[in-house]
C-alpha cells in the first residue's frame, strides 16, 4: 500500500525534489539557480529556493527566469538579488506598457525611410503613362 503525499512523514529529500522541480517549470536559468544553491548551502538554503519558487505567484515566469539568468550571469546567488531583479523587470515591463503609441507619436514628413514626393510623382507619371498606352478592355463585352 502507498501512502498518499500528505500522509507521509516529511522527507527532506523528497521536499527538495519537489522545489527542483517547480523551479524547472519556471525555466532553464530558475533550475540551474535553483541547484546551485542547494549544491552550495544543502537543505538550509531550501528557504530561498522556497522563495524563488514562491515569486511566482506576484510575477510572470520569463521574468522570474530572466532574474535567474542575470543573477547566474553577475555570479550572485541570493533570493534578494533574484526579487530586486524580478521586480526591477516589472517595472521595465509595465513602463513599456505605457510608452506611446505610434499613433500618438508626432507625424514628420522628413526621415530617411520617407521618399521625397518628386519620386512618388514620377512614379505615378510613369503609371499614367503606361494606362494610356494600354487599350481599354471592357469586361463585359465578349472579345
Amino acid at each position: 500500500m502507498v501512502l498518499p503525499d500528505e500522509e507521509r512523514i516529511f522527507n527532506p529529500s523528497r521536499e527538495t525534489r519537489r522545489i527542483l522541480s517547480q523551479a524547472k517549470e519556471i525555466g532553464p536559468a530558475a533550475h540551474q539557480l535553483c541547484e546551485t544553491l542547494f549544491a552550495r548551502e544543502g537543505r538550509v538554503g531550501q528557504r530561498k529556493l522556497w522563495g524563488i519558487v514562491g515569486l511566482t505567484r506576484r510575477f510572470p515566469r520569463r521574468l522570474i527566469d530572466t532574474a535567474c539568468e542575470r543573477a547566474i550571469h553577475e555570479g550572485v546567488y541570493s533570493y534578494k538579488r533574484i526579487l530586486a531583479l524580478t521586480e526591477r523587470l516589472m517595472t521595465e515591463a509595465l513602463k513599456a506598457l505605457d510608452a506611446p503609441l505610434q499613433a500618438e507619436l508626432p507625424l514628420t514628413q522628413d526621415h530617411p525611410l520617407i521618399r521625397s514626393g518628386d519620386d512618388y510623382a514620377d512614379l505615378f507619371t510613369l503609371g499614367a503613362q503606361q494606362s494610356a498606352q494600354q487599350p481599354f478592355i471592357n469586361e463585359r463585352s465578349p472579345l
